[in-house]
Protein backbone atom coordinates (compact mmCIF):
# COMPACT_ATOMS: atom_id res chain seq x y z
CA UNK A 1 0.00 0.00 0.00
CA UNK A 2 1.41 3.41 -0.98
CA UNK A 3 1.71 6.44 1.26
CA UNK A 4 -1.47 8.07 -0.04
CA UNK A 5 -3.55 5.00 0.82
CA UNK A 6 -1.91 4.73 4.23
CA UNK A 7 -2.63 8.38 4.98
CA UNK A 8 -6.23 8.05 3.78
CA UNK A 9 -6.90 5.02 5.98
CA UNK A 10 -5.24 6.63 8.98
CA UNK A 11 -7.30 9.78 8.48
CA UNK A 12 -10.58 7.91 8.10
CA UNK A 13 -9.82 5.70 11.09
CA UNK A 14 -9.12 8.78 13.19
CA UNK A 15 -12.26 10.50 11.91
CA UNK A 16 -14.32 7.39 12.73
CA UNK A 17 -12.96 7.32 16.28
CA UNK A 18 -13.65 11.03 16.77
CA UNK A 19 -17.15 10.65 15.32
CA UNK A 20 -17.90 7.71 17.63
CA UNK A 21 -16.33 9.40 20.65
CA UNK A 22 -18.20 12.68 20.19
CA UNK A 23 -21.56 10.95 19.83
CA UNK A 24 -23.29 8.10 21.65
CA UNK A 25 -22.13 5.71 18.96
CA UNK A 26 -19.08 4.68 20.97
CA UNK A 27 -21.36 3.28 23.67
CA UNK A 28 -22.29 0.50 21.26
CA UNK A 29 -18.67 -0.69 21.33
CA UNK A 30 -16.98 0.22 24.64
CA UNK A 31 -17.84 1.44 28.14
CA UNK A 32 -18.37 5.13 28.80
CA UNK A 33 -15.11 5.54 30.72
CA UNK A 34 -13.07 4.89 27.58
CA UNK A 35 -14.35 7.98 25.74
CA UNK A 36 -11.24 10.14 26.47
CA UNK A 37 -8.97 7.40 25.12
CA UNK A 38 -11.04 7.14 21.95
CA UNK A 39 -10.86 10.88 21.36
CA UNK A 40 -7.12 10.98 22.00
CA UNK A 41 -6.53 8.01 19.66
CA UNK A 42 -8.59 9.62 16.90
CA UNK A 43 -6.69 12.91 17.18
CA UNK A 44 -3.32 11.13 17.08
CA UNK A 45 -4.28 9.15 13.97
CA UNK A 46 -5.44 12.28 12.14
CA UNK A 47 -2.21 14.12 13.00
CA UNK A 48 -0.22 11.09 11.84
CA UNK A 49 -2.12 11.04 8.54
CA UNK A 50 -1.45 14.74 7.92
CA UNK A 51 2.22 14.27 8.79
CA UNK A 52 2.42 11.37 6.34
CA UNK A 53 0.96 13.50 3.54
CA UNK A 54 3.37 16.36 4.31
CA UNK A 55 6.37 14.01 4.40
CA UNK A 56 5.39 12.48 1.06
CA UNK A 57 4.86 15.93 -0.51
CA UNK A 58 8.27 17.11 0.74
CA UNK A 59 10.08 14.09 -0.74
CA UNK A 60 8.37 14.58 -4.09
CA UNK A 61 9.35 18.27 -4.22
CA UNK A 62 13.08 18.28 -3.32
CA UNK A 63 13.75 21.62 -5.09
CA UNK A 64 11.42 23.34 -2.59
CA UNK A 65 13.44 22.07 0.33
CA UNK A 66 17.00 22.62 -1.02
CA UNK A 67 17.04 24.47 -4.37
CA UNK A 68 20.75 25.42 -4.28
CA UNK A 69 21.96 21.88 -3.83
CA UNK A 70 19.87 20.63 -6.74
CA UNK A 71 20.77 23.47 -9.09
CA UNK A 72 24.53 22.96 -8.73
CA UNK A 73 24.77 19.25 -8.16
CA UNK A 74 26.97 17.55 -10.85
CA UNK A 75 25.34 15.05 -13.11
CA UNK A 76 26.53 11.48 -12.74
CA UNK A 77 26.44 8.61 -15.16
CA UNK A 78 23.58 7.14 -13.14
CA UNK A 79 21.56 10.28 -13.81
CA UNK A 80 22.05 9.85 -17.59
CA UNK A 81 21.00 6.23 -17.40
CA UNK A 82 17.96 7.25 -15.38
CA UNK A 83 16.96 9.77 -18.05
CA UNK A 84 16.93 7.14 -20.77
CA UNK A 85 14.66 4.74 -18.86
CA UNK A 86 11.09 4.74 -20.18
CA UNK A 87 8.52 6.51 -18.06
CA UNK A 88 6.23 3.50 -17.89
CA UNK A 89 8.96 1.53 -16.13
CA UNK A 90 8.77 3.87 -13.13
CA UNK A 91 4.97 3.69 -13.09
CA UNK A 92 5.10 -0.08 -13.13
CA UNK A 93 7.69 -0.15 -10.36
CA UNK A 94 5.66 1.95 -7.92
CA UNK A 95 2.14 0.89 -8.85
CA UNK A 96 0.15 -0.57 -5.96
CA UNK A 97 -2.87 -2.87 -6.19
CA UNK A 98 -6.02 -0.76 -6.26
CA UNK A 99 -7.89 -3.38 -4.28
CA UNK A 100 -6.13 -2.10 -1.16
CA UNK A 101 -8.48 0.89 -1.23
CA UNK A 102 -11.30 -1.48 -0.30
CA UNK A 103 -9.95 -1.28 3.25
CA UNK A 104 -11.71 2.06 3.45
CA UNK A 105 -15.18 0.48 3.17
CA UNK A 106 -15.34 -0.89 6.74
CA UNK A 107 -14.30 2.53 8.02
CA UNK A 108 -17.08 4.23 6.08
CA UNK A 109 -19.51 1.67 7.49
CA UNK A 110 -18.32 2.51 11.00
CA UNK A 111 -19.02 6.20 10.38
CA UNK A 112 -22.33 5.85 8.52
CA UNK A 113 -23.98 2.79 10.13
CA UNK A 114 -24.69 2.41 13.85
CA UNK A 115 -24.80 -1.28 14.82
CA UNK A 116 -27.58 -2.40 17.17
CA UNK A 117 -26.74 -3.29 20.73
CA UNK A 118 -26.76 -6.94 21.75
CA UNK A 119 -30.28 -8.07 22.55
CA UNK A 120 -32.54 -10.97 23.42
CA UNK A 121 -31.05 -13.41 20.90
CA UNK A 122 -27.64 -13.22 22.57
CA UNK A 123 -29.12 -13.01 26.07
CA UNK A 124 -31.09 -16.23 25.88
CA UNK A 125 -28.14 -18.17 24.47
CA UNK A 126 -25.70 -16.99 27.12
CA UNK A 127 -25.79 -17.83 30.80
CA UNK A 128 -26.41 -15.12 33.36
CA UNK A 129 -23.28 -13.21 34.36
CA UNK A 130 -24.53 -12.25 37.82
CA UNK A 131 -21.64 -11.96 40.28
CA UNK A 132 -21.61 -11.21 43.98
CA UNK A 133 -20.32 -7.63 44.42
CA UNK A 134 -17.98 -6.44 47.15
CA UNK A 135 -20.72 -4.23 48.55
CA UNK A 136 -23.83 -2.20 47.77
CA UNK A 137 -24.51 1.50 47.67
CA UNK A 138 -26.85 2.78 50.41
CA UNK A 139 -30.51 3.11 49.43
CA UNK A 140 -32.92 5.93 50.31
CA UNK A 141 -34.99 5.13 53.35
CA UNK A 142 -38.30 6.17 51.80
CA UNK A 143 -39.94 6.31 48.41
CA UNK A 144 -39.63 4.04 45.38
CA UNK A 145 -36.26 2.55 44.48
CA UNK A 146 -34.80 3.03 41.01
CA UNK A 147 -32.48 0.06 40.57
CA UNK A 148 -30.57 -1.39 37.68
CA UNK A 149 -31.11 -4.99 36.64
CA UNK A 150 -27.68 -5.89 38.03
CA UNK A 151 -28.27 -4.12 41.35
CA UNK A 152 -31.69 -5.71 41.92
CA UNK A 153 -30.50 -9.17 40.91
CA UNK A 154 -27.48 -8.98 43.21
CA UNK A 155 -29.50 -7.80 46.21
CA UNK A 156 -32.23 -10.36 45.57
CA UNK A 157 -29.84 -13.30 45.29
CA UNK A 158 -26.94 -12.53 47.64
CA UNK A 159 -28.72 -10.56 50.41
CA UNK A 160 -32.08 -12.34 50.05
CA UNK A 161 -33.77 -9.01 49.51
CA UNK A 162 -33.12 -7.64 53.00
CA UNK A 163 -32.67 -4.05 51.82
CA UNK A 164 -35.42 -4.08 49.18
CA UNK A 165 -38.22 -6.24 50.59
CA UNK A 166 -41.51 -4.39 50.82
CA UNK A 167 -40.28 -1.45 48.73
CA UNK A 168 -41.63 -0.29 45.39
CA UNK A 169 -38.92 -0.94 42.77
CA UNK A 170 -38.51 0.53 39.29
CA UNK A 171 -36.23 -1.28 36.83
CA UNK A 172 -35.57 -0.67 33.14
CA UNK A 173 -34.38 -3.33 30.72
CA UNK A 174 -35.24 -5.10 27.49
CA UNK A 175 -37.56 -8.06 27.14
CA UNK A 176 -36.37 -11.57 26.39
CA UNK A 177 -38.50 -14.69 26.12
CA UNK A 178 -37.24 -18.27 26.44
CA UNK A 179 -38.44 -21.32 24.47
CA UNK A 180 -41.28 -21.90 26.95
CA UNK A 181 -42.57 -18.34 26.58
CA UNK A 182 -41.37 -17.24 30.04
CA UNK A 183 -40.51 -13.50 30.04
CA UNK A 184 -37.36 -11.92 31.42
CA UNK A 185 -36.12 -8.40 31.94
CA UNK A 186 -32.49 -8.26 30.81
CA UNK A 187 -29.56 -5.90 30.70
CA UNK A 188 -26.25 -6.76 29.08
CA UNK A 189 -23.46 -6.23 31.61
CA UNK A 190 -20.34 -4.65 30.16
CA UNK A 191 -16.84 -5.19 31.49
CA UNK A 192 -14.76 -3.41 28.85
CA UNK A 193 -16.35 -3.57 25.41
CA UNK A 194 -19.35 -5.07 23.63
CA UNK A 195 -17.34 -8.17 22.74
CA UNK A 196 -17.37 -9.29 26.40
CA UNK A 197 -20.95 -8.24 27.21
CA UNK A 198 -22.97 -10.85 29.11
CA UNK A 199 -26.60 -10.84 30.24
CA UNK A 200 -28.02 -10.44 33.72
CA UNK A 201 -31.62 -11.64 33.82
CA UNK A 202 -34.63 -11.08 36.03
CA UNK A 203 -37.67 -13.33 35.74
CA UNK A 204 -41.03 -11.58 35.65
CA UNK A 205 -44.12 -12.70 37.53
CA UNK A 206 -47.33 -11.00 38.64
CA UNK A 207 -49.18 -8.55 36.38
CA UNK A 208 -47.19 -9.17 33.23
CA UNK A 209 -48.36 -7.32 30.07
CA UNK A 210 -50.32 -9.70 27.82
CA UNK A 211 -48.13 -8.98 24.79
CA UNK A 212 -44.37 -8.82 25.17
CA UNK A 213 -42.13 -8.26 22.17
CA UNK A 214 -38.49 -9.36 22.51
CA UNK A 215 -35.90 -6.55 22.50
CA UNK A 216 -38.46 -3.89 23.42
CA UNK A 217 -37.48 -1.81 26.43
CA UNK A 218 -39.76 -1.66 29.48
CA UNK A 219 -39.80 0.25 32.72
CA UNK A 220 -41.17 -2.28 35.18
CA UNK A 221 -42.56 -1.43 38.60
CA UNK A 222 -42.85 -4.20 41.16
CA UNK A 223 -41.75 -5.68 44.46
CA UNK A 224 -39.19 -8.19 45.61
CA UNK A 225 -40.08 -11.86 45.66
CA UNK A 226 -37.95 -14.73 46.93
CA UNK A 227 -38.68 -16.82 43.84
CA UNK A 228 -35.56 -17.90 41.93
CA UNK A 229 -34.62 -20.34 39.19
CA UNK A 230 -31.39 -21.64 37.71
CA UNK A 231 -30.31 -20.45 34.28
CA UNK A 232 -30.46 -23.52 31.99
CA UNK A 233 -27.37 -22.32 30.11
CA UNK A 234 -24.87 -22.07 32.99
CA UNK A 235 -26.92 -22.94 36.10
CA UNK A 236 -26.53 -19.39 37.43
CA UNK A 237 -29.18 -17.81 39.69
CA UNK A 238 -32.04 -15.78 38.16
CA UNK A 239 -34.19 -13.88 40.68
CA UNK A 240 -37.77 -12.80 40.05
CA UNK A 241 -39.62 -9.53 40.36
CA UNK A 242 -43.34 -9.39 41.12
CA UNK A 243 -44.66 -6.94 38.55
CA UNK A 244 -47.39 -4.46 39.42
CA UNK A 245 -47.15 -2.34 36.25
CA UNK A 246 -45.02 -1.96 33.14
CA UNK A 247 -44.73 0.61 30.39
CA UNK A 248 -42.65 0.77 27.20
CA UNK A 249 -39.75 3.22 27.09
CA UNK A 250 -37.28 4.33 24.45
CA UNK A 251 -33.96 2.55 24.09
CA UNK A 252 -31.49 4.34 26.39
CA UNK A 253 -28.47 6.09 24.92
CA UNK A 254 -26.25 3.62 26.79
CA UNK A 255 -27.89 0.21 26.42
CA UNK A 256 -25.27 -1.63 28.49
CA UNK A 257 -24.99 -1.89 32.27
CA UNK A 258 -21.51 -1.19 33.67
CA UNK A 259 -22.40 -1.39 37.36
CA UNK A 260 -21.58 -5.07 37.81
CA UNK A 261 -17.79 -4.54 37.95
CA UNK A 262 -17.69 -1.26 39.84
Amino acid sequence: MNRQAQAAILFLTGAALLHAGLTNLYLRYVKAGLQPLLLASGAILIVTALATVWYEWRNRNPRRTDPIAHDHAPESSDDHEHEHQPAHAHDHEHREPRISWLLILPLLALILVAPPALGSYSAMRTGTALQQPYGYNPLPKAGPLNLTVVDYAGRAVYTHGRSIAGRQINITGFVAVDHTGAPYLVRMALNCCAADAQPVKIGLTGRIPPVLQPDKWLEVTGTYTAQQIKDPVNNGPIPYLKVTSAKPVATPSDPYDESWNQ
